[in-house]
């Protein structure tokens, strides 16, 4: 929808900014805020800032800052940008993440270029006008793919107020406020509202104290959104509203759930939507917020209980933010086949010869999680820490016909294995882990770099022909001459080696458009066993799972033929993967397609942090 031509001169902003301690959620909030606005029919879009003076997410380990997020640019930014595409089914660009290092980076090259014609350049003006600028140009971007810029763009502030790095984009974005006018800046602090067990009271003081560092700092909130363990007493909120000068219906809880899903609804039952309305103007403009599809979707979340047990086997298996995404594919697709997800973390190390004298139980345990699942997962990653053991992973999904998605990464592995079991070829490997290998199955592409690691991959969204017709994934991709998908990899399988491949038995059934870069192996002689170069789960949303993490899911519960079935018969759809934007995922229970009451269950979107370890 969007609002007409007269209402959308002015851009609308919102900004969500957080308090007291970091890891609250600002970034699930903001995306439930933006799809509670889309849901009352205006067009939104968003942009994170991030304090940190790295260019971009690329180069920081997932054990510091959780996964990197791949968008169709190439732009490997902060995972929030996942959350909000997931959320509100945009495709955003890599400017839509603002970092210190990248402003800086900009104002710096004006200053050599002598755009600043002999002036002294300073935080105030030069990088927070710099700041300002790069907001407003990246607001105006359409994300949703009509013409023309949104109606809302939604700014989350990463770290938390007073934190010394965010000093400039808080001065900026107080002088932006002012610029824009009221009206079209509306505030939402998110604070923590903490319960001493002791007392068992709700505790103010600290959002008190965030509120009045908020307010030195320039800025005033609209609204508080306060995150607690249960619903705010209605003494604690007059008492916040009595101090922080907010409205006491402009205090939202924002209290645990038990899925993610359930922070829009939330939302909307306390009215944010309204309170967000009044202090854009545009109470008028919108309508009732629809989410009809979401509710339907989050009841059928809910009350899943049938599991299906999906071995995760990677190097960074101690945080679930570093593969964050891959999560979120599996629940999307857990949910579209009504089962409930269940992840089994596997540390690639313990399961490899070394460990099993070393730590006899820890080795038991990973294997008896391995065997004990319904399918196997390798997701991507860089490094020869646990390779071994993911080798070993695809080993055993290959030979015990059990369901296997391997991941970039995880796709070269099991090439690799294959050469080594199937060709007898028991040096193969990956150049990456052993360059004097007489036999390398997996190489250096020609176009990478090994001196700067940063943006020198083959990044972003990349064509995908299928080469054999009636493969597997060509019918989850409802049959598709073509897909497009994202990438992030730096070593591809040796096109030299292929016809070996292809004479045992290993079908590379997608290619690049020059049929020399494999993209997605199959082994026809199983029931599924699929690999992928690129990383599917970037696209996957939660009204349109994607179509090889269903494929994993339905091998593993037993639906897949049926899913196979119903692809296969379907009219081609739009390349973009699965959707022309009709719910394509139908929803199996024992083989047979069903609907929700509203005849729909499509349109959940996922940031979903409910998924049972």
């Amino acid at each position: 929808m969007g609002l007409g031509r007269e209402e959308a001169l002015t851009m609308k902003y919102v900004l969500v900014t957080g308090g007291v301690v970091s890891g609250l959620g600002k970034g699930v909030t903001a995306s439930s805020i933006g799809l509670l606005l889309k849901a009352c029919g205006l067009r939104v879009t968003s942009i994170k800032i991030d304090p940190y003076l790295n260019t971009d997410a690329g180069t920081m380990s997932p054990f510091e800052h959780g996964e990197v997020f791949v968008l169709d640019d190439g732009g490997e930014v902060d995972l929030d940008l996942g959350n909000y595409e997931r959320f509100l089914d945009i495709k955003l660009t890599r400017d839509n993440n603002i970092t210190t290092g990248k402003i800086y980076q900009s104002v710096l090259e004006k200053e050599r270029r002598g755009d600043y014609l002999g002036k002294t350049v300073q935080v105030v003006p030069h990088i927070t006008d710099a700041i300002q600028e790069w907001i407003e140009r990246v607001a105006s971007i359409p994300v949703d793919g009509k013409e023309g810029p949104a109606d809302v763009c939604v700014i989350e502030l990463g770290g938390t107020i007073g934190d010394i790095e965010s000093m400039p984009f808080i001065e900026a974005l107080g002088q932006f406020s002012y610029h824009v006018g009221p009206g079209n800046f509306c505030l939402i602090h998110v604070s923590l509202v903490p319960v001493l067990n002791v007392v068992g009271e709700q505790k103010t003081k600290p959002t008190q104290h965030s509120v009045r560092g908020l307010r030195g700092l320039g800025l005033t909130p609209n609204i508080l959104a306060c995150r607690s363990t249960k619903a705010l007493e209605d003494n604690v909120k007059a008492k916040l509203s009595q101090f922080c000068h907010v409205a006491a219906e402009n205090i939202l809880t924002l209290y645990d759930v038990p899925n993610i899903w359930h922070i829009p609804l939330l939302l909307r039952d306390q009215k944010a939507h309204e309170a967000i309305l009044k202090g854009l103007n545009l109470l008028g403009v919108a309508r009732e917020p629809d989410l009809q599809e979401w509710t339907a979707r989050t009841r059928v979340y809910d009350i899943l209980h049938e599991p299906v047990r999906i071995a995760m086997v990677g190097k960074y298996t101690g945080l679930s933010d570093s593969y964050l995404s891959v999560l979120k594919a599996l629940l999307h697709a857990s949910v579209a086949c009504r089962r409930k997800l269940v992840v089994e973390w596997v540390a690639a190390g313990d399961l490899e010869d070394v460990t099993a004298t070393e730590a006899p139980d820890v080795y038991k345990n990973a294997w008896d999680l391995l065997k004990g699942s319904d399918g196997v997962l390798v997701p991507g990653g860089f490094g020869d820490r646990g390779v071994q053991g993911k080798i070993l992973a695809a080993k055993y999904a290959r030979e015990n016909k059990v369901p296997f998605l391997g991941i970039c990464l995880g796709m070269q592995i099991a090439v690799i294995e294959f050469a080594r079991s199937a060709l007898g070829l028991h040096d193969a490997n990956s150049t990456e882990f052993d360059p004097e290998t007489s036999h390398p199955c997996v190489i250096f592409m020609p176009e990478g770099s090994k001196t700067y690691m940063g943006g020198t991959m083959r990044l972003g969204s990349r064509r995908t022909y299928f080469k054999v017709p009636n493969c597997k994934s060509a019918k989850l991709y409802s049959n598709a001459s073509f897909v497009d998908e994202r990438h992030r990899h730096r070593y591809e399988v040796n096109p030299n080696m292929v016809p070996q491949f292809e004479n045992a038995g290993l079908s590379f059934v997608g290619r690049d458009e020059t049929g020399q870069r494999m993209e997605i192996i199959e082994l026809p002689s199983h029931p599924y066993f699929v690999g992928t170069q690129f990383h599917p789960e970037f696209k996957s949303r939660p009204g349109k799972p994607s179509a090889l993490f269903l494929g994993l899911i339905a091998a593993a519960s037993g639906q897949l033929d049926a899913v196979l079935q119903n692809y296969g018969n379907e009219s081609k759809l739009l390349p973009n993967g699965i959707s022309n934007g009709k719910p394509s995922v139908k929803t199996y229970q024992n083989g047979n397609a069903i609907k929700s009451s509203n005849g729909s269950l499509n349109g959940v979107y996922s940031n979903g942090n409910g998924v049972h370890h």
